[in-house]
């Protein structure tokens, strides 16, 4: 008896942490996958730095050229990206033990 009611703890717990990932991936905002890196038109003056973003979508790699003006948009929008991926992550991983637990909590007569 013990047993279920920490199952069923538990089990109100992992719904109550999925619930808060729920908000707060509906709190987001704009995301943009990929890496950002200044690269230089003379790397060995280091001259002429400009700005590169890289990321693989669809299985398709892409680069593109970020102008100067937008570099600390787009570092919250990867900052964001990486904070999507990070929550979505946890919430599988509840989720996963959220089912097991259930499975276990009905095979119990």
């Amino acid at each position: 008896m013990y047993a279920l009611s920490m199952t069923q703890k538990r089990l109100a717990l992992i719904q109550q942490r999925i619930d808060r990932i729920k908000q707060e991936l509906a709190a987001i905002g704009e995301m943009r996958p990929g890496s950002l890196t200044r690269q230089y038109k003379d790397p060995k003056a280091k001259t002429g730095a400009y700005y590169q973003l890289s990321y693989t979508r669809a299985m398709h790699s892409r680069t593109q050229y970020v102008p100067r003006e937008c570099v600390a948009d787009l570092r919250r929008q990867i900052g964001n990206y990486q904070r999507f991926k990070t929550l979505t992550e946890k919430w599988i991983d509840l989720s996963i033990e959220y089912s097991r637990l259930k499975m276990k909590l009905e095979r119990t007569p």
